[in-house]
């Protein structure tokens, strides 16, 4: 395939791919990137056309290429050949890969969620790490989760680190956003367990109480889940530290939650 060649920096969608990295940007255009030739297709299989398409040559004839630019080519959006230089540039690494998309962010209204579309869904205080937002987003992913809310003030989740750390599963994994008051109001309703994370419970993880669809609550990496959010749930539970380090990374965590509650989950729906 042949798209149309650039080589200068100064292109202007070139320069509008670059800033992408800045969150400013980012919420101006609603755009964001995603990196390499098996998540953009992932992507497209998915339903998310590109907007924006940048290729190196040594990819111009993988036929999954040639689907990527007609999805893209389809939805008016744009297909550049570019140069290794400018993939670096546009990726910020030495060893960029060699196809590069830009697509339109989506999120979920929080009354558009529906909970009985899985057992297991996340919901996130404040977290600030993209790399463990993302890695959240892989694993509710792998435990085939309903889909992950972010709760107050969060990291981006479209940054380019947090949709790295996803490996894909940003385009597989509904996202909602809300603030505090607007997420306590919407929980009334939750018709499963809403279950947090505290050093202070007494019941385990692996024994606590757990009616799908399970809401997972966890708080963020410095502060964990503070009380006016921890009283929003119907039960809190703490994973066992038995070795000399006192607290998990909070991805790790809630790793270990979501499939604690996938397995609840599954099991009451067969008693």
């Amino acid at each position: 395939m042949s798209g149309r060649v650039v080589t200068s920096l100064a292109n202007a969608t070139v320069k509008a791919v670059r800033a992408l990295h800045l969150k400013k940007a980012r919420d101006e255009t609603g755009l964001f990137v995603a990196e390499g030739l098996k998540i953009v297709t992932e992507a497209v299989e998915l339903g998310y056309a590109p907007a924006m398409l940048l290729y190196g040559r040594e990819a111009a004839d993988h036929p999954l290429l040639a689907r990527a630019a007609a999805a893209t080519e389809a939805a008016r959006g744009e297909v550049l050949e570019v140069t290794s230089d400018i993939l670096a540039k546009v990726a910020r690494r030495d060893n960029p890969q060699a196809v590069v998309g830009v697509f339109r962010q989506r999120f979920k209204d929080l009354q558009d969620l529906d909970p009985a579309s899985a057992s297991c869904w996340v919901a996130l205080h404040r977290v600030r790490d993209p790399g463990n937002l993302g890695t959240i987003i892989r694993t509710l992913d792998a435990a085939g989760g309903g889909g992950l809310i972010l709760v107050g003030e969060c990291c981006d989740p479209y940054s380019v680190e947090a949709v790295r750390a996803t490996m894909g599963s940003i385009f597989a994994v509904p996202l909602a956003r809300a603030d505090e008051a607007a997420f306590a109001a919407w929980r009334k309703a939750w018709p499963g367990t809403v279950v947090g994370t505290l050093l202070s419970a007494s019941a385990s993880h692996r024994t606590a109480d757990y009616r799908a669809p399970v809401m997972i609550l966890m708080g963020n990496e410095q502060q964990g889940l503070p009380s006016q959010m921890a009283d929003l749930c119907d039960v809190n539970v703490k994973i066992p530290m038995r070795g000399r380090a006192d607290s998990l990374n909070l991805a790790v965590a809630t790793g270990i939650m979501i499939y604690s509650a996938t397995e609840a989950g599954e099991k009451g729906a067969h008693t």
